[in-house]
């Protein structure tokens, strides 16, 4: 860590010298008709890493801005040359300026020239001309851009719309099956209820009629006589009752058999040949189904179980009943978690749709350079020559003398250091300032030239260094030193691209200096850095 804090101390007298920047601005024309555009360009030339911020306006002085065409990018000898054009009109005759207007290049601005424009009146000879009516008013475009926003929305609300009644009314529908019967009888009887409840037969659907009334006498044989009636045929299960009637000493009619077997036969019909039965006829199949179920039930001999069967036969009974409800419970609980996370995933669609995905990232999963610029700023002051300074958190005190070399020190009275986060977090702020023993002019460029070298010797890769003069809102002139390198995490052995900032400014036997780390692309970052350096104010070296 004190190698680090070593390694950022150095940086903070680092830069080397920038290209001087220039905007040139150009007009197609300094007199033109009423209404006619004029085409103003403004063109500057910079390096390929400059960040250049053209003016997002709607009117240059008097004149309205009409179009605001792209940037035209021209790549000479690793320079870009960017020229931005801008249509402008006015509707009035007379002479007008084109303001001087700021151009942004790496966060320094830079003025234009102003233009002298003149507006010429139209001559309309009325004789020659014929003269018109003015026309009615032109309806406005009603349609939406962003229409597929509000249908994509819409279509989610349904979807969980659909996905609710259908979870709904599938979890109805077994409702009946999961519930817990005493015998075999009283599920039956209630299953036989629960059919003509829902009148398939009625709505047409016949098919799904028989095969539900054929499963209910089928469950219910199996259930109560003990023969595999649902994996058998028709013929199969008529002798099997037969079979099972004899040994269990049931008194069952050939009647009850025949008019279920006749039932059994229609359902196969039905399923396989497509048969379609009168109204009438389903009707008395369904009363030959629930009069067979009560006839075979009251013909089942009664065994009157001894008092410890009946107790085993309870326990087991409510054994499976706590089995179910726990079957229940965990329904509910797969059922609350899966809403939760269709809820949760639909509504981060939607902020996706309509935000974009950086806004979801930010506000929903959070954003620690967000939360640091939105937070609760502190204006201190630190050190001696003293900085005051606007920061996001409060900055501690660190000691940066045992990583100093000894015949550094040996020039240093005084030194006092301050920071807030670690090269790791996502913002780092650190500020120095120093007492040299002896007075004198302290040359920067030297200072910064000798630090460079060694802030690369000391693992620093692929450093860009830039410099600009920088002049605080009381007049007092440094060096701003800005750029990016690559750090390597000695751990993972990753690299990672830092963006930083630094400000330097001296005095007779004192120096001031500032700088700023922060994970390259972070617009926050950039928000939090530019804040804090316009923010600086300084103080003269006590003694």
């Amino acid at each position: 860590m004190k190698k680090q804090l070593y390694l950022l101390f150095l940086l903070f007298t680092t830069f080397v010298f920038a290209q001087q920047k220039q905007v040139v601005t150009s007009i197609d024309t300094i007199r033109n008709k009423i209404g006619a555009e004029f085409k103003l360009s403004i063109k500057t030339t910079v390096d390929t890493s400059s960040k250049v911020i053209f003016p997002k306006l709607k009117n240059f002085g008097a004149l309205e801005v009409i179009q605001s065409y792209p940037i035209d990018t021209i790549k000479t000898d690793g320079r870009y040359e960017l020229v931005k054009k801008y249509g402008l009109t006015q509707f009035d005759s007379g002479r007008y300026v084109i303001p001087s207007i700021k151009v942004f290049i790496d966060s320094k601005p830079f003025m234009t020239d102003s233009l002298l424009v003149e507006v010429a009146n139209v001559k309309v000879d009325t004789l020659k001309q014929k003269m018109f009516d003015i026309k009615d008013i032109a309806p406005a475009d009603k349609s939406i851009g962003n229409w597929w926003k509000y249908l994509l929305i819409l279509a989610l609300i349904i979807g969980i719309g659909v996905f609710i009644y259908w979870y709904i009314k599938k979890h109805q529908k077994k409702k009946l099956e999961e519930e817990i019967f005493k015998t075999p009888i009283e599920k039956a009887t209630s299953l036989l209820n629960n059919l003509e409840k829902k009148e398939l037969w009625q709505k047409g659907e016949v098919k799904a009629y028989y095969s539900e009334l054929t499963d209910i006498a089928r469950n219910y044989i199996e259930e109560a006589i003990e023969i595999p009636a649902m994996e058998s045929t028709t013929s199969e299960l008529i002798q099997g009752l037969k079979a099972a009637s004899v040994k269990k000493k049931m008194t069952v009619s050939q009647e009850t058999i025949e008019n279920l077997e006749r039932v059994l036969k229609q359902a196969d019909l039905v399923k396989f040949a497509k048969s379609k039965p009168l109204d009438f006829e389903i009707t008395e199949d369904r009363n030959k189904i629930q009069k067979a179920i009560l006839t075979l039930d009251s013909s089942i001999p009664v065994e009157v179980p001894v008092e410890e069967d009946t107790l085993l036969n309870e326990a087991q009974r409510q054994k499976q009943i706590q089995i179910q409800l726990q079957k229940k419970r965990k329904k509910r609980i797969v059922l609350t978690i899966s809403s939760v996370v269709f809820i949760l995933v639909a509504t981060t669609t939607f902020f996706i749709v309509l935000k974009g995905f950086d806004y979801v990232k930010d506000n929903i999963f959070g954003n620690a350079t967000k939360e640091l610029l939105e937070g609760e700023w502190i204006k201190s002051e630190y050190g001696n020559p003293g900085i005051i300074i606007e920061t996001p958190k409060v900055l501690k005190r660190v000691d940066l003398t045992k990583t100093l070399p000894k015949d550094g020190m040996a020039l240093i009275k005084e030194m006092q250091s301050f920071a807030y986060g670690t090269v790791e977090d996502n913002f780092y702020i650190m500020i120095s300032t120093l007492k040299y023993k002896k007075e004198g002019e302290i040359d920067l460029a030297k200072s910064m030239d000798g630090a460079l070298q060694s802030l690369e010797s000391q693992g620093a890769q692929n450093m860009i260094v830039k410099q600009e003069d920088f002049e605080t809102k009381e007049g007092i002139k440094g060096l701003k030193a800005y750029g990016t390198f690559s750090k390597i995490n000695s751990d993972t052995q990753s690299s990672a691209k830092l963006y930083y900032e630094a400000l330097l400014f001296s005095q007779e036997g004192g120096l001031q200096q500032i700088i700023i780390f922060h994970e390259e692309g972070d617009d926050y970052a950039n928000q939090i850095s530019e804040r804090v350096l316009s923010s600086v104010e300084l103080k003269q070296l006590s003694k």
